[in-house]
């Protein structure tokens, strides 16, 4: 398989696995200067500061190329994690945080949660961008997939069939954001998760919804996995019931056929 354009890779990852929402590309600046034309500020679009996963919300499914800066944000677990805070000491603020309402029943148990938290040092990346991928407007860091379990299963699959070994993921219900944000770029490497409360109660998270993340530089090989992984087998999305087997029916239909000839 030739390298496909961005373009090209986002209309198949869409078609292939139908998506409801578009995957999204995801950049991190160092200023914000650096937006694309047409970025919408939600401080300036819409005058009001939001949510991380809301900002996810408004480009995968609005298709809006979506900007944050702290000026932007309003999320406190999440602006501590990504940087956007004036936190002297970023774990030990998450972690009386997550005490004070109610998330963890000690404070050791919380630090140990904070030891497995990918973070942003305080101002290391000035601002967010997130743009459906198939605007093609930046390289992207990292790659966002919104879908089902079983269009999860496919991107695991495509996933491993390329790079081998298991994809990971790490568990909190809170500040998922992090999860398949930070830690595809931090790691280098496929994620998946599951969105947490905030996504839930902020940005309109389906129950339904989890979310698959890959290094921007991957996609090509996520295509090719995609192509390639259960070929043999028929492997897809929808998966295809199996139909190769005769069915029993009740005794009254079993009586009925007999009377009839059916049977």
């Amino acid at each position: 398989m030739e390298n496909m354009s961005v373009k090209e890779i986002a209309e198949f990852i869409r078609e292939d696995v139908r998506l409801k929402t578009f995957p999204i590309s995801v950049k991190f600046l160092k200023e914000k200067a650096e937006f694309p034309d047409k970025t919408r500020q939600p401080s300036v679009a819409l005058g009001k500061r939001v949510t991380i996963c809301q900002g996810v919300t408004m480009a995968r499914t609005f298709g809006w190329t979506v900007g944050l800066t702290r000026e932007d944000l309003v999320c406190v677990p999440a602006m501590i994690a990504f940087g956007f805070s004036d936190s002297s000491d970023q774990a030990e603020s998450l972690t009386r945080l997550f005490c004070e309402i109610n998330f963890t029943a000690t404070e050791e148990g919380a630090r140990r949660e904070m030891e497995v938290m990918h973070r942003f040092e305080n101002r290391e990346y000035e601002a967010i961008v997130l743009s459906p991928l198939a605007k093609d407007l930046y390289e992207p860091d990292v790659v966002v997939i919104f879908g089902n379990p079983a269009q999860m299963m496919r991107f695991i699959q495509a996933w491993t069939y390329v790079k081998g070994g298991r994809v990971a993921g790490s568990f909190g219900g809170k500040v998922e954001c992090e999860e398949y944000l930070l830690a595809p770029f931090k790691t280098q490497a496929a994620r998946v998760s599951i969105p947490g409360n905030g996504d839930r109660i902020f940005s309109g998270t389906q129950d339904d919804e989890m979310v698959f993340t890959v290094p921007g530089r991957d996609l090509n090989d996520l295509v090719r996995g995609l192509i390639a992984s259960g070929k043999k087998i028929g492997a897809r999305y929808p998966v295809p019931p199996y139909m190769n087997y005769q069915p029993e029916f009740p005794k009254a239909h079993v009586s009925m056929g007999k009377e009839l000839g059916i049977f």
